[in-house]
């Protein structure tokens, strides 16, 4: 059973999705009931290729230096991978947000 971690992210996932379908119903419902306009809503955003860009190298980078810290030191093999990704891909969208 190598896929068990997927269960609780998926279950959160889904919720996450309900509440967030729920609380934007009701943000459209507000302004139709103000008489606003709720296609601000629809508004069709390019997504930032700098923002992926920057995801992307983190990323890169954690998987290499992952490689490394699990082969030069006695940390486990998915907990140098997961963490150096983790923290990687986080500086590059800090980068990005600044």
């Amino acid at each position: 059973m190598e896929n068990e971690f997927l269960i609780p992210i998926a279950f959160f996932a889904l919720v996450y999705g309900i509440v967030y379908l729920f609380v934007r119903r009701k943000e459209r419902l507000a302004l139709v009931n103000k008489g606003v306009d709720a296609t601000i809503f629809d508004s069709a955003r390019q997504p930032s290729s700098l923002k992926w860009g920057l995801l992307m190298v983190g990323i890169g980078t954690g998987i290499l230096l992952g490689r490394v810290l699990a082969y030069y030191t006695s940390i486990e093999e998915e907990a140098a991978y997961f963490s150096m990704i983790s923290l990687f891909g986080g500086i590059g969208l800090i980068i990005f947000h600044m």
